[in-house]
């Protein structure tokens, strides 16, 4: 059976990916700090192989995608870990905050993606598949997003890159931009939302965005989704004010 590396798959899209993969029989690599929810994500699953890694972590990186690959070849890497940082105007963000945002969005898709294409290069068959999880924030970014816009602009970048270094390996890469999933970050964002007098925003179920990484990853060889955007269907994304 196919498997795949899952960053960030203690919680929101990254567990209902993980989940949606294993139920349609895949072996799947399950990387996160928090090692209970990886646990309870995997009990009842034969396939589901829980590793604590933290993804800013070099050597925890190498160390976790190495344990997977031990006994099997790696089909797709699923880069997924993120997260938003403070949802406020520049001048108010520290620079710690920032730094942690880079760290986890930019530093930690990078570690996953060379850890990712390095087993992919020298496995045989050679090569394999990267999906990244950009963001609709690298189109059009929402109020208050200065680390999170910036870092998913970087995500973009180090796709194309990498769609470009990895045809000499067989290794496409591919990203997803995702607007609005009802995740535990969309709920934050309406929490400060409604304190500022604001409506709700439009949002899609979080088995979508699975269904749409999916559909990436069980393409042939020979086929690439370059970039994919799955967005709530009212969202405000299209249109003049």
């Amino acid at each position: 059976m196919p498997s795949i590396i899952v960053t960030g798959a203690s919680s929101g899209i990254g567990a209902a990916t993980a989940r949606y993969f294993l139920d349609q029989g895949w072996t799947v690599g399950l990387l996160a700090r928090s090692v209970g929810k990886l646990d309870a994500l995997a009990a009842g699953y034969d396939r589901a192989i829980p590793i604590a890694c933290d993804v800013t972590d070099e050597a925890a990186v190498d160390a976790a995608f190495d344990q997977f690959t031990a006994d099997r070849a790696l089909d797709v890497l699923f880069n997924n870990a993120g997260m938003f940082g403070p949802q406020t105007s520049i001048d108010e963000i520290s620079l710690n905050d920032w730094r942690q945002v880079v760290d986890v969005n930019l530093t930690g898709m990078f570690l996953s993606a060379r850890a990712a294409f390095r087993i992919m290069r020298h496995q045989t068959p050679q090569g394999g598949r990267i999906i990244n999880n950009g963001s609709i924030s690298a189109h059009s970014p929402r109020e208050g997003s200065t680390c999170y816009t910036t870092t998913k602009h970087g995500v973009s970048g180090l796709t194309k890159t990498l769609t470009l270094d990895g045809r000499a390996y067989n290794i496409a890469c591919g990203q997803i931009d995702i607007g609005n999933a009802r995740t535990d970050l969309v709920t934050q964002l309406e929490v400060t939302r409604a304190a500022q007098g604001l409506d709700p925003l439009p949002s899609m179920a979080v088995q979508d965005v699975a269904r749409s990484v999916f559909h990436m990853a069980n393409l042939p060889a020979e086929a690439n989704v370059q970039t994919m955007m799955v967005m709530a269907s009212k969202m405000p994304h299209i249109g003049r004010g």
